[in-house]
């Protein structure tokens, strides 16, 4: 996984499926770092998937996701 501070927006990477809500998927992907698919809640947690990065907010170690 890589460093949350080393990812850039449209970076894709790896990561795992690490919960699922009504509202979209969390996927953590970078140092235990949680980012969204929001709208996507078809996945398992503990799935491996590719993301690309949307969003990020470095202050709240957060990112908005898409499957890529």
């Amino acid at each position: 996984m890589s460093r949350f501070e080393d990812l850039s927006i449209g970076d894709v990477v790896d990561g795992e499926v690490s919960g699922v809500v009504p509202f979209g998927t969390f996927v953590r992907f970078a140092d235990g770092v949680d980012g969204l698919l929001h709208g996507v809640t078809g996945l398992e947690v503990g799935a491996a998937v590719t993301v690309r990065v949307l969003d990020k907010d470095a202050e709240r170690r957060r990112a908005s996701l898409a499957l890529a």
